[in-house]
């Protein structure tokens, strides 16, 4: 359908070498767009080029550090020269620490706010004034169920997503007005790498993601395609400074368990 067409944008996906990132850039290049994607680590651009060749997609990798605007001015310059301006960002490189409060050393929580927070506020300054000069570009934010809600040990990750929603509000409101849509995903409970050590068998988060969405699973980072095509797409040219979440519905009906609430 044209509305969804990408044929011709240059789509950066940060972090985009496996999981989430992986599967959002996945989904971009289905629907024609040129993706990049970055990494500090040349052995994982390397290892995530075979991954993307699979799925006869010839990805374009760049080494820099999305924390250091130096780097990401000299990163994003190499995109342009080589494709041209970005026409869809998504700002999805992220980590997260689980370690309660008291126990977390305060270089740790900046980590996390460096590059869950910090980090989408520089690449996204360094690459707006060109969509700015085109009239529109399409921003998406890598937002999380813990932009509204907190839990216990992850505090630093909570207050970067917390900060990262607001910031895509402020980003739609200082430019809406150039035609450029800035907009979050919030996932759900996800199986990737990250989610990996809990997700097993009698673990007590698997147990709760289990019976608390509706949906029964966890969810499949290819679970996150639709959203994002409809986000990078003139489907969503009058969206902006909308979380999007893609939750399986846990977020509708935190109080449901599997079995106890089916009548």
């Amino acid at each position: 359908m044209k509305m969804f067409d990408l044929t011709g944008k240059i789509a950066l996906v940060t972090g985009g070498t496996h999981g989430i990132g992986m599967a959002i850039a996945k989904a971009l290049a289905s629907a024609g767009a040129k993706i990049c994607v970055n990494d500090i680590f040349e052995e994982r651009l390397v290892n995530c080029k075979k991954a993307y060749a699979e799925a006869g997609i010839d990805v374009f990798t760049v080494v820099f550090d999305v924390t250091n605007e130096e780097d990401v001015n000299k990163g994003i310059g190499i995109i342009e020269a080589e494709f041209g301006p970005i026409d869809i960002l998504v700002n999805n490189a992220g980590i997260i620490k689980r370690v309660p409060i008291l126990d977390m050393p305060v270089a740790d929580f900046r980590q996390v706010i460096d590059i869950d927070l910090v980090a989408p506020f520089i690449v996204s300054k360094r690459v707006v004034p060109s969509m700015i000069k085109r009239g529109g570009g399409k921003i998406i934010n890598m937002c999380s169920m813990m932009s509204i809600y907190g839990r216990n040990s992850v505090s630093a990750y909570a207050s970067a997503k917390g900060g990262l929603k607001l910031l895509t509000a402020n980003m739609c409101c200082e430019w809406a007005k150039h035609n450029i849509q800035a907009n979050g995903i919030g996932p759900g409970y996800i199986a990737t790498s990250q989610t990996e050590a809990i997700r097993v068998n009698g673990h007590p988060f698997n147990n709760l993601v289990m019976t608390r969405t509706p949906a029964g699973r966890w969810g499949d980072p290819e679970d996150l395609a639709g959203a994002a095509i409809f986000l990078a797409s003139s489907a969503s040219n009058y969206v902006n400074g909308h979380l999007l979440f893609v939750d399986g519905g846990i977020l509708a009906n935190f109080g449901y368990v599997a079995g106890e609430n089916e009548l």
